[in-house]
């Protein structure tokens, strides 16, 4: 208790000893290399780091209840010398702590990998087509989250719906179109599943499904995974340069967005019957959400609220970690404090989801109560965060204090 107690006291001390500003006065934009007097010919760049303090009310016997780690190192890249294409590449590593660390950094457990690497055409006005290894998702906006401004400390786990199973780390190896007809937004993809799952499961003869079609039954019968995502801007209309989706605009925007979006992986999974026969069995994933912003009075504060229904069909019983076949619903709520742009600013929020399984009588809940602390808008933030998690006799409770930092 006393570490815990110690843990939320510097995070309160050091957020109140910095100064804020809505976005660093000194980013002017970020890291960008004009190759013409215009700007239109350049190269982009945006480098950010998250590193946590976690303090977990139970572990495992011997294990220490205090733990730091890296949670993102990343660096992103795109340019353009016109505006009819463009190529991005993203970099980093996630979540390095001291369990898997490598002696001399070459292990192969948690270190530097592509997130993104695609190219882009520009095929109409508002209307573009690209390639590559990419995150143009469907389902959700959180499922198309941005890492750079979160309103909770990390996104809600089970709305990346396919992280391992059919891309890598929420990406997908295909090709994608995006753009937007007047207020309404889509982006579409046909992906090559990933062959290597996490669910490295062999079917029994209970008739489980597992997430290894492709694995077991080969690509000509579960090659391929459909993903779309479609939004209407009621108000102010967000960008869509870029795939990555805004969790808090800080009030800067007044933004009002319904959304619905699907993942489709024909035999995505496979499952035997009592002789053995292993057959596939269609993966369908579909969400409705809605995401609202706005500012409040005239003291510069803001409401953000987001929330989502989510029906998971992964396959007969499926249960693997997070995923499971069965119905999600997440939501959360954060209400940025009045206060002078100059000084450092508070957001309080509360996250909760829910998610019920075919395969278990139990409901999985989390329930998130944290604050930031913006010392520079989110180029430079502080986050304390308690989340307990409850599935079965299974539970969990841990304090995460966040520092981020990125330009």
């Amino acid at each position: 208790m006393k570490k815990l107690l110690l843990l939320m006291s510097c995070g309160v001390f050091l957020s109140s000893h910095f100064s804020y500003s809505q976005g660093s006065p000194d980013y002017e934009g970020g890291y960008k290399i004009k190759f013409d007097e215009s700007g239109k010919k350049y190269l982009r760049f945006i480098s950010w780091a998250q590193v946590q303090a976690n303090y977990d009310e139970f572990v495992a016997p011997n294990q220490s209840q205090l733990s730091f780690n890296l949670r993102r190192a990343r660096v992103l890249m795109y340019s353009q010398i016109t505006d009819k294409f463009l190529i991005l590449s993203h970099f980093g590593l996630n979540s390095l702590n001291a369990n898997n660390m490598s002696p001399i950094g070459t292990g192969d457990r948690s270190q530097l990998f592509f997130h993104d690497f695609w190219g882009q055409y520009n095929i109409a006005k508002n209307h573009t087509v690209g390639a590559g290894l990419h995150y143009f998702n469907g389902i959700s906006r959180l499922n198309n989250q941005s890492t750079l401004n979160m309103l909770t400390l990390d996104n809600n786990r089970q709305s990346w719906s396919t992280i391992g199973l059919s891309d890598q780390f929420a990406r997908h190896l295909g090709i994608f179109g995006k753009g937007k007809f007047g207020k309404l937004q889509y982006r579409v993809a046909i992906n090559d599943a990933m062959t290597n799952s996490l669910d490295t499961r062999t079917p029994d003869t209970s008739g489980t499904a597992v997430y290894g079609g492709k694995r077991l039954l080969g690509s000509a019968t579960a090659g391929f995974a459909y993903a779309g995502y479609f939004e209407y801007n009621f108000l102010d209309q967000e960008s869509n340069f870029l795939p990555y989706k805004v969790g808090s605009y800080l009030g800067a925007k007044r933004i009002f967005n319904v959304g619905a979006g699907f993942h489709l992986h024909p035999n995505g999974s496979a499952a035997s019957d009592s002789a053995g026969n292993v057959s596939g069995e269609n993966v369908a994933l579909f969400a409705v959400d809605a995401f609202y912003e706005a500012p409040v009075g005239n003291k510069n504060a803001a409401i953000t609220a987001y929330g989502t229904v989510q029906f998971n069909d992964y396959g007969t019983d499926y249960l693997f970690s997070a995923y499971g076949t069965g119905t999600m619903i997440y939501g959360h709520v954060g209400y940025l404090l009045p206060g002078d742009k100059s000084k450092t600013r508070f957001q309080p929020y509360v996250s909760y989801g829910n998610h019920s399984y075919d395969a278990s009588s139990e409901n999985r809940t989390t329930m998130g109560f944290g604050i930031n602390a913006y010392l520079s808008g989110h180029n430079s933030k502080l986050t304390l965060e308690y989340q307990k998690q409850e599935f079965g006799a299974s539970q969990s409770g841990t304090v995460r204090l966040q520092a981020m930092i990125y330009l």
